[in-house]
C-alpha cells in the first residue's frame, strides 16, 4: 500500500503540473503567438488562456507598447560631397503580432537597415546647408517611408527623429568661424547703433537746452521791457497827476515864473553844450527877487 500511495501522489503531482502548464496568463499590452503542431494557431491577447499540452506552443511573446530603437551613427554623403555622421531614433509599435513574428527575420535589424538606406537617399539629394536646416523635413520623409514599408511586418512607425548631424571637423571649424564673424558683425552693428542713438540723444538734449536758454533770455527781455514801460508809465502818470494838482490849485504867475527859473537852472547843470535863454530872463530874475523879498518879510 505504501508503494501504491506514493505512486498515486506522483500521478497527482504530474497531473497538477500538466494542468498548470496548460494555463497561460498574458499580461497587459502584450500578445502571445501560439502554434498548433508547428502551424500558426492564434494570437492571444491579455487575459487567461488554456493550451493543449504537447500540441500548442507559444513561439513568440510580443510587446504591444510603443518601443524606441536608437541606432548607431551612419556615414551619409550629401549632394555637395560632404560626408557626415547621422544617427536616428525610431518610435514604433506592433499592431499585428502574427506579421511581426512571420513577416521578417529580426524586425528591429530590418528597421535599422531600412532607416539607414532611407536616410542616405534623402540626405544624398540635399546640400550640407539644406541638411542642417531641414531636420523636420527629413524626419517627416523618413517616417512616411518607413511606416509604409513596415506595414507588411505588422509594425507601425509613429515617428523618426534625427538626433545628431556631425559634419567633418574642417566643416565644423569653418562653421564656427562663420558664426563668430556673424556675432562680431552683429556686435559692431549694435555698438554703432548705440553710439548713433547716443549722439542723437545728446544733440536733441543740447537743442532743447539752447531753445530753453533762448526762451529764458526772451522772457527776461520781455519782462525788462514791460518793467521799463510800466516805470515810464508810472512817471508819466505821476507827472500828469502833478500837473493836474497844480492846475486844480490855480497857481499864481509868480509860482509859474519860479518853475521856469528852476527849469533854466536844471538845464544849466546838465550836459548840454548849448543853452537857450528866454528873452524875458531879466524879467524872470526880477520876479524871482521879488518873490524872495516877499518871503523874507513874511
Amino acid at each position: 500500500m505504501t508503494g501504491g500511495f506514493i505512486f498515486g501522489i506522483i500521478l497527482i503531482v504530474i497531473a497538477l503540473i500538466l494542468i498548470f502548464s496548460c494555463v497561460c496568463i498574458v499580461p497587459q499590452a502584450s500578445a502571445w503567438v501560439v502554434e498548433f503542431l508547428g502551424q500558426y494557431k492564434a494570437s492571444w491577447e491579455a487575459g487567461l488562456h488554456f493550451k493543449v499540452p504537447f500540441f500548442y506552443r507559444v513561439v513568440k511573446k510580443v510587446s504591444l507598447k510603443e518601443q524606441v530603437a536608437d541606432f548607431e551613427p551612419q556615414p551619409v554623403i550629401t549632394k555637395d560631397n560632404v560626408t557626415m555622421m547621422v544617427d536616428s531614433v525610431v518610435f514604433f509599435e506592433v499592431f499585428d503580432p502574427k506579421l511581426f513574428s512571420y513577416g521578417v527575420e529580426r524586425p528591429i535589424a530590418a528597421i535599422e537597415n531600412l532607416s539607414a538606406t532611407t536616410l542616405r537617399n534623402i540626405i544624398g539629394s540635399m546640400t550640407l546647408d539644406e541638411t542642417l536646416t531641414s531636420r523636420d523635413s527629413i524626419n517627416g520623409q523618413i517616417t512616411s517611408i518607413l511606416d509604409e514599408a513596415t506595414d507588411k511586418w505588422g509594425i507601425k512607425v509613429n515617428r523618426v527623429e534625427v538626433k545628431n548631424i556631425q559634419p567633418p571637423k574642417t566643416i565644423q571649424d569653418a562653421m564656427e568661424k562663420q558664426m563668430r564673424a556673424e556675432r562680431e558683425k552683429r556686435e559692431a552693428i549694435l555698438t554703432a547703433e548705440g553710439k548713433k542713438q547716443s549722439a542723437i540723444t545728446l544733440a536733441e538734449g543740447e537743442k532743447e537746452a539752447a531753445i530753453l536758454r533762448a526762451d529764458a533770455v526772451k522772457e527776461q527781455r520781455i519782462r525788462e521791457a514791460e518793467g521799463e514801460a510800466q516805470a515810464l508809465l508810472a512817471v508819466q502818470r505821476a507827472q500828469a497827476e502833478s500837473i493836474k494838482l497844480i492846475n486844480e490849485a490855480a497857481p499864481s504867475a509868480q509860482y509859474l515864473t519860479l518853475k521856469q527859473y528852476e527849469a533854466a537852472v536844471n538845464m544849466a547843470n546838465g550836459q548840454a553844450t548849448k543853452i537857450i535863454v528866454p528873452s524875458d530872463i531879466s524879467g524872470l530874475a526880477g520876479t524871482v527877487g521879488a518873490i524872495a523879498e516877499t518871503a523874507r518879510k513874511e
